[in-house]
């Protein structure tokens, strides 16, 4: 489970493009919730490169052992990445079996030369050779490598991304909040516990009413908001605020007054955390000076 971080980018993106080229509200909104299911299809095919990475070795070991001149190695192959317990979780973790098996386009070949090249890459590595060679066995030691594995190799593969790109162009902009779903699925990874489930960005009815209202009011309300933010901008044009910027502010400011049980101490700052991914350097701090002085002059909590 996470939070409503995720829920409150995409409605940023989804008014940001309205603003540029408005369409009927209704489109705009089912457009944002196939974009956010998206993002789920991403996140398992991150899982499921980890996955392809386990097989290609299961495959490696297997010709190894059918060599009819074996070395030492062959006869006595290392299964540390093999037996890795974390990786155990990821392959049999029924959720992603299930959803991988209706969505077979998600599974990577053995054969597929992104995914070979990434793995020559891993063993060559320094890490993976001291993983390897260490005589430490337990769950946090493989929970470590395979968290550090995950950001070198995946998360900060660029030759990946570029795959990502051409399988789905929104993934580019998504990917970031997929690396974040895998790096949390790694994490909340426990020995005695093995999850089956994975992580949703729209956990339950409340957040996609959440979702769907905070778009809606944020357009709807767009001038009357326009015209708060006004007020607020001491010795700044309008003109001069970035619709991106704009956008955050509106969507924020609209939030703090809609949704009264979340604090506006919580709200200003998801905004100031998404100003930083999506905006200019110091967008942040004006961002932060705006929302502060709308949450005292409307004594918001």
């Amino acid at each position: 489970m996470v939070g409503r971080r995720q829920l409150r980018e995409k409605i940023i993106k989804t008014a940001y493009a309205y603003r540029q080229n408005p369409i009927r509200t209704d489109v705009l909104e089912k457009n944002m919730f196939t974009e956010i299911d998206k993002i789920f299809n991403l996140y398992v095919y991150e899982l499921n490169f980890l996955v392809g990475l386990h097989q290609l070795a299961e495959e490696q070991l297997e010709i190894a052992r059918k060599k009819y001149f074996k070395n030492e190695e062959d006869e006595n192959p290392n299964l540390k990445f093999l037996n890795n317990r974390v990786l155990q979780q990821i392959i049999n973790n029924e959720e992603r079996i299930e959803f991988t098996e209706k969505h077979k386009e998600l599974v990577w070949e053995t054969h597929d030369e992104l995914l070979v090249k990434t793995f020559q890459r891993i063993r060559a590595g320094k890490r993976y050779q001291d993983y390897m060679s260490s005589s430490e066995d337990s769950f946090e030691d493989d929970q470590k490598f395979i968290g550090k594995l995950f950001l070198r190799y995946v998360a900060e593969n660029e030759d990946l991304h570029d795959r990502f790109e051409s399988r789905e162009l929104a993934w580019s902009d998504d990917l970031h909040i997929a690396n974040s779903l895998v790096q949390k699925t790694i994490g909340y990874m426990r020995e005695d516990r093995p999850v089956h489930t994975l992580i949703s960005i729209i956990k339950d009815d409340d957040d996609r009413s959440f979702a769907g209202k905070l778009l809606h009011q944020t357009l709807s309300d767009w001038d009357h908001t326009e015209k708060k933010l006004v007020e607020r901008l001491q010795n700044w044009d309008i003109e001069r605020v970035s619709l991106l910027d704009k956008v955050i502010l509106h969507t924020a400011m609209t939030e703090m007054d809609n949704f009264r049980l979340t604090p506006s101490s919580i709200i200003i700052n998801e905004y100031i955390e998404i100003s930083k991914v999506y905006s200019s350097e110091k967008a942040n701090v004006f961002i932060n000076g705006i929302l502060d002085k709308y949450s005292k002059d409307t004594a918001r909590i």
